[in-house]
């Protein structure tokens, strides 16, 4: 039976994907097989040896500690685009927002408690409403950075709108790049798409490469009307420099799913408390496709959306036993364990061998159960980190 630890409230949509008479799932297991969560933070929790997955019910994994996971052999996967049409939304009511004096006017609306009279409520605001007047978004130009699963969709929510769309993201995959609408116009660089727009919109990952990417330097290109919208993660974003932006004059909003201290409470700044993905359709998507993706590697040792390992999917044959293993890329590994099967005289049936980065991964299936010493024979290979035997299937 695997056993999951799980972390957070996970939707019992996803939950449900794990049979009972082969799942154990709680929060207190102490040897469990893998791990599902949404935010909570594993940086700097002991890892328990039996642990060979985490699937974050989410698309960021700023919340693990991925680097030290993959020289375990943890296969850590998240679920990219399951929330998209959630963030998209918030996009388009942040746009809105920042756009129109909306939560200004309510404000407004509200404070009017004095008056009783219908007709004279009804002419101090005919009177007043000038104050919360704004501009439409149709003919603006929407300035898309990141342009994956949310980026793409955005985008095209955007062009919908009537807007001129310009994207820029250096690792554009092809994938995505088949989702990008075609009207959409690629920047050269960041700077050149912040100063063709009016609204900046930041859909890329929270990654060394991207963190502060929106910093001084870079906010000296962006006109003195735009508004910038952060829904991505508080770490792309140097909020120190934001806000001597606003303050000076240099940017007119800023949009962010992320409060922090100094962003509060100001007229220039809209913070929501994180709520991009808080949609009941969202967090079921979400749990979803992690639960889908785990119960697939456990049951198959097949790899879906991981962030760590490569993209791998071998088709079972009845009746073979599955081994799965993975090591650090270096020459010579896959034929020290092909050379083991051959002293053994165990058949291999099928097999798939693929990396990423600095570690490969390898599929195998065998004719029959390999002995104990066998395994162990692997395990001492160089550069194996992590063997798993999965029984035969049905």
């Amino acid at each position: 039976m695997f056993q999951i630890k799980t972390y957070n409230k996970i939707s019992e949509k996803g939950l449900s994907r794990f049979p009972a008479e082969s799942y154990a799932l709680g929060d207190t297991l102490d040897a469990p097989d893998a791990y599902i969560l949404r935010s909570h933070k594993l940086h700097g929790e002991p890892v328990p040896a039996s642990v060979c997955a985490v699937a974050r019910a989410g698309a960021g994994v700023n919340n693990v500690p991925v680097d030290d996971y993959t020289q375990q052999g943890i296969v850590v996967f998240n679920s990219p685009g399951a929330n998209a049409n959630a963030v998209k939304e918030l996009v388009l009511a942040g746009m809105l927002l920042s756009s129109r004096d909306i939560l200004g006017g309510k404000a407004y609306a509200d404070s009017l408690t004095h008056l009783d009279d219908a007709q004279a409520m009804s002419k101090l605001l005919e009177a007043e409403k000038s104050r919360f007047a704004g501009n439409e978004l149709l003919g603006k130009t929407l300035g898309v950075v990141g342009l994956g699963a949310i980026g793409s969709m955005v985008a095209e929510m955007a062009l919908a709108l009537g807007m001129d769309v310009v994207g820029f993201d250096p690792a554009l995959s092809v994938d995505a790049a088949w989702r990008l609408p075609s009207q959409v116009r690629k920047a050269a660089n960041l700077n050149a798409l912040l100063a063709a727009s009016d609204f900046v919109t930041l859909h890329v990952p929270a990654i060394e490469a991207t963190h502060h990417m929106i910093n001084a330097d870079a906010l000296k290109f962006l006109r003195p009307s735009a508004a910038l919208l952060n829904f991505a993660r508080e770490a792309i974003v140097d909020s120190n420099a934001v806000s001597a932006a606003l303050e000076a004059g240099g940017l007119r909003q800023y949009v962010c799913d992320f409060p922090e201290p100094g962003m509060i409470n100001r007229k220039n700044v809209i913070a929501l408390p994180h709520i991009g993905a808080s949609t009941e359709e969202a967090e079921e998507n979400c749990a979803i496709m992690a639960a889908n993706q785990l119960k697939d590697f456990l049951e198959h040792g097949n790899i879906t959306n991981s962030v760590n390992f490569p993209q791998i999917d071998l088709g079972r044959v009845s009746g073979c036993c599955r081994l799965t293993f993975s090591n650090r890329n270096v020459s010579g590994v896959l034929g020290n364990v092909l050379s083991i099967f051959t002293q053994h005289q165990v058949n291999v049936i099928d097999m798939v061998n693929k990396s990423r980065g600095e570690v490969a991964y390898n599929i195998l299936d065998l004719e029959q159960v390999p002995s104990e010493q066998v395994l162990d024979e692997i395990r001492r290979v160089e550069q194996v980190i992590r063997l798993r035997v999965i029984p035969s299937c049905a």
